[in-house]
């Protein structure tokens, strides 16, 4: 069985199951009434930001604002998402039926992973879609726009990898969602005592993902942090697959 074969075996899984569609239904409900309250405050504010030629456009204070929602409810739903990826085949006792049909650990590890990453870029798709409706009648910062999007997509990605990493050592899937729950804050907010303590530039703050997320809120895109999702990434893959490895030599 191919990795193609694994992304078109989880697809279809997360097609048929009621939760995926629930966390959909639900987040998109919650940021579309999100939308509908900023387009309501830049609206009602047009006219005073008229004098300031230089002031915060629709980008800044409705697209970016609204992008930013999608990530605090990211915490929740990932793991909610990537809870029975790995664990959930082990409970329910089809994991070794994918060892026994020969398909390597790296192919399970990344199957999974791209059938769970592309429906969290039609998530975050979707989210785009609700400003992008309005770029006819408004001046989008398209610049801008492009690498928050760019941001959301690299933080969901990692935020992905991350909840499969504890799905592959969970015994049940609600202690994955609630190891990569744990985890993702901890990793987002992992600097706020060096932060509170003034030190702005150490070690502490490079690994927060934070640090890496912001910058890309902000329209300001950099090498540095590209490099540190992809990092994060590939070693929270590895380590699911070294540890799917490693379970399938045991039997």
């Amino acid at each position: 069985m191919s990795t193609l074969a694994v992304v078109r075996l989880e697809g279809r899984r997360l097609l048929v199951r009621p939760l995926a569609w629930v966390l959909a239904a639900l987040t998109l409900a919650w940021l579309g009434w999100n939308f509908t309250v900023l387009l309501g405050s830049f609206l009602a504010g047009q006219i005073q930001r008229a004098a300031l030629p230089d002031g915060p456009g629709f980008t800044d204070l409705v697209a970016v604002p609204l992008l930013g929602q999608l990530a605090q409810l990211a915490f929740l739903v990932v793991p909610l998402l990537t809870m029975s990826a790995l664990a959930g085949e082990r409970r329910n006792g089809t994991l070794p039926l994918l060892f026994a049909a020969g398909v390597p650990a790296s192919h399970i590890v990344l199957g999974k992973y791209l059938a769970l990453l592309g429906w969290l870029l039609l998530w975050l798709a979707l989210t785009l879609a609700m400003p992008l409706a309005l770029a006819h009648a408004t001046d989008l910062d398209w610049g801008k726009l492009a690498a928050a999007a760019l941001g959301l997509a690299l933080m969901l990605a990692t935020l992905a990898a991350l909840g499969l990493a504890c799905s592959s050592f969970a015994s049940h899937p609600a202690i994955a969602a609630a190891a990569a729950l744990i985890l993702g804050l901890a990793l987002w907010s992992v600097n706020l005592g060096a932060q509170m303590a003034g030190i702005h530039g150490g070690a502490i703050n490079w690994l927060a993902m934070s640090t890496h997320v912001q910058p890309l809120l902000r329209g300001l895109v950099s090498s540095a942090d590209l490099l540190w999702f992809a990092l994060l990434i590939g070693f929270s893959l590895a380590l699911a697959t070294h540890h799917l490895s490693t379970e399938r030599e045991r039997g």
